[in-house]
């Protein structure tokens, strides 16, 4: 197997996209995210050090990866966030990053000398009382001030929201509104199933409710399908007259695994083939030993399901069984 199609898998998917953990730390505490009683996260030293992300990432570029996201936890928790940051901006793809925005505005600087132009910022509630009860942390009005900041610097700025029914799904018009007067974009997310997080499909909010939602506030012909992009996982739409736009990723009720192009690469240098699968190869402990992760890389791409880990089903996808041996999200890599 040759470099050009190592990361191509046995359904014809090719993967250019890597999602690159630097840290299972965080300074929120999201609660679909992390468990209550939280997680045990690993040694410093068995997570990767700043030359092994550059070198591994290095490798993943060889094999056909153009873009390179970066996520946690928290990324920016990490106190060599900036030398990663340099280094990967060597590398000829194209950089993002995923934050809970609480201190980027440090970063504001060294983002721009990356080169990285999109930031997904992680928002699940526009009430501060709310966002303190979800993150069980007070950082609300900090956050807004930062993704202000950003739209201010010239960011793309995609805003992540975690729909839980009965919880936040009541703020879904406020939430599209926001994009009247911003130019983000408001991404609503299907509460996904993870160890800790008590998920449960009554919690669940659809693609069509949400649509439903939209249309009785601005009719069907109010609101507008947009072209999404090539590998998108959102179903992008606006409100005509609205600077942003808003989007649906409906990765329980509406799937799209058949057009999936991504990896994830954990904190601890494991390859995720899949959000949902439980298994990984480790990458960093051959690297370490000075071996070729080549095989590692190809074996994990081919040993991907087609569908969401291989829960095909609605009833596969609801047993806990089939979830509770993955890592908690936060261990994964948003």
């Amino acid at each position: 197997m040759t470099d050009t199609n190592i990361l191509t898998d046995k359904y014809g998917r090719k993967h250019s996209y890597l999602r690159i953990s630097l840290t299972e730390r965080c300074n929120l505490r999201c609660t679909y995210c992390m468990p209550e009683h939280g997680v045990a996260v690993s040694p410093w030293g068995k997570l990767m050090s700043p030359d092994e992300v550059f070198e591994i990432a290095k490798r993943f570029v060889g094999m056909g990866v153009t873009k390179i996201r970066l996520t946690g936890g928290e990324p920016l928790v990490r106190k060599d966030f900036g030398q990663i940051l340099e280094k990967l901006s060597t590398l000829d793809v194209e950089l993002s990053l995923t934050s809970n925005a609480v201190i980027i505005d440090r970063y504001i600087d060294q983002l721009k000398a990356a080169g990285i132009k999109t930031v997904n910022i992680s928002l699940d509630s526009l009430h501060p009382t709310k966002f303190k009860t979800i993150t069980r942390r007070d950082n609300f009005d900090k956050v807004k001030q930062n993704i202000d900041k950003l739209i201010q610097e010239g960011f793309k700025v995609k805003i992540n929201c975690v729909l839980i029914k009965g919880f936040n799904d009541n703020e879904i018009i406020d939430f599209i509104r926001y994009t009247q007067n911003n130019p983000v974009t408001v991404r609503f997310i299907e509460f996904m199933p993870f160890d800790g997080n008590r998920w449960n499909r009554d919690k669940l909010v659809s693609h069509e409710e949400i649509l439903n939602m939209a249309f009785a506030e601005w009719s069907a012909t109010g609101v507008e399908r947009l072209v999404d992009e090539a590998h998108d996982t959102s179903r992008n739409y606006s409100v005509h007259g609205f600077q942003g736009s808003f989007a649906i990723i409906s990765t329980v009720t509406n799937p799209f695994c058949d057009s999936c192009n991504r990896i994830r690469l954990t904190a601890n240098g494991r390859i995720k083939n899949c959000l949902f699968s439980n298994s990984e190869v480790d990458l960093l402990t051959t690297f370490r030993e000075g071996g070729d992760i080549t095989p590692l890389v190809a074996q994990a791409i081919q040993a991907k399901a087609p569908i969401r880990g291989g829960m095909s089903t609605d009833e596969s996808f609801s047993d806990p069984n089939n979830y509770n041996q993955n890592r908690s999200m936060i261990a994964i890599g948003g």
